[in-house]
């Protein structure tokens, strides 16, 4: 009996950790699609740097791993005593999951509709593109290194 019930939680935590990166996968592809919308909308801003595949596959590298490790963040441990009411990390995976979105809808809008914003708007929505996948990837990253930090102390 004991075998079997081992065995049957061996599945579910099997089961569980394929349908996590499954939908981990999926949010990277988001990423990616949104870091090749940003670039696409900046190519049109003539500017010889932006045009460039590095530059589009540099967009869509920053967009995959930004949203991998910037959405659902890993909780932070137990500890005993006081803490924060609201956890820091999760407020820099918003921020950047927002900024990056807005900037990733406001590329697509401009792709659709075929407008070219002027040059400093398209700079503007590039800086809330790369601060809001800079934020995303810092918090995947402080998220993940917690639990490790407990464990060495």
């Amino acid at each position: 009996m004991s075998k079997q019930r081992n065995s049957a939680m061996q599945d579910y935590y099997v089961i569980s950790r394929v349908a996590h990166v499954i939908e981990r996968s999926g949010l990277a592809m988001a990423g990616a699609m949104c870091g090749t919308f940003v670039a696409a909308q900046m190519s049109k801003a003539n500017v010889a740097l932006f045009g460039s595949i590095g530059f589009a596959a540099w967009m869509v590298l920053i967009g995959m791993v930004g949203f991998y490790l910037g959405i659902d963040t890993p909780r932070p441990p137990e500890v005993p005593g006081p803490r924060l009411r609201t956890d820091p990390v999760e407020w820099l995976s918003a921020a950047g999951t927002f900024l990056a979105a807005v900037a990733a809808l406001v590329s697509v809008y401009g792709i659709v509709l075929d407008e070219v914003p002027e040059r400093f708007w398209e700079f503007v929505f590039a800086s809330w593109w790369t601060l809001g996948i800079t934020l995303q990837i810092g918090a995947g990253l402080i998220a993940r290194l917690r639990p490790a930090e407990k464990v060495l102390r």
